[in-house]
């Protein structure tokens, strides 16, 4: 098949996924969907961009903004290792380990033993090179029935440490003013829970333009 041809049928691919999930209404994430994700106490979407901590490991900032548009709140949905993907499409179940990598700077979300710059709670950052890190980018999906749904409140453990993901509620001064600070926390509140707001959901009989390749893993 020529180029432009895998290409047209990609994003012609991509566009009906767009279109089906919303006329199917509330559904269950599927790996290889590309999300943003919202807290839901704080109205803030999950972000990052290639500004690094000033302070505990100089690692890429992640932070919570409310602005619903920016292109650097998207992250995709992958498995929990290089040799351990989930098939793409494939509903994710409650329980289940998952890395989330950001789509602009390909590092993955990321947490460690380090405190947080702004609250001292636990840091998180984007890590890795080429959407491959190490342990600390593995998440737990936290939820109840069997699946992650859409429109469901859902929580997410670090694997390595044990924190949920949270946001502290403090807003960071420049260069990324106004911008609020998410981290790990101990123990579970009304902070640490996140739905999917804005995304690509992707679905095994939406997205398989190449049905032979072997590409179809994330």
């Amino acid at each position: 098949m020529e180029l432009k041809s895998v290409t047209a049928t990609l994003f012609l691919a991509i566009f009906q996924t767009i279109f089906v999930a919303e006329a199917r209404g509330p559904q269950q994430v599927t790996c290889g969907s590309v999300v943003k994700l919202q807290n839901i106490h704080h109205k803030i979407r999950l972000h990052s961009h290639d500004v690094k901590y000033g302070s505990g490991s100089g690692q890429q900032s992640v932070t919570g903004t409310d602005v619903k548009e920016d292109v650097n709140s998207h992250w995709a949905l992958k498995g929990p290792k290089p040799k351990k993907q989930c098939s793409r499409g494939k509903p994710i179940e409650c329980g289940q380990t998952v890395r989330f990598e950001h789509t602009t700077t390909s590092r993955n979300l990321h947490s460690h033993h380090f405190g947080s710059p702004l609250s001292n709670a636990q840091e998180v950052s984007a890590f890795g090179d080429e959407g491959e890190g190490d342990t600390g980018d593995i998440w737990s999906v936290v939820c109840s029935g069997d699946f992650w749904q859409r429109d469901d409140a859902v929580q997410f453990k670090h694997v390595d440490t044990g924190v949920f993901l949270g946001a502290s509620g403090h807003t960071f001064g420049r260069p990324i003013n106004g911008q609020m600070e998410i981290v790990g926390l101990s123990m579970p509140d009304v902070s640490t829970k996140w739905k999917t707001a804005e995304g690509i959901f992707i679905h095994p009989s939406d997205f398989n333009p190449l049905k032979n390749s072997k590409h179809d893993e994330l």
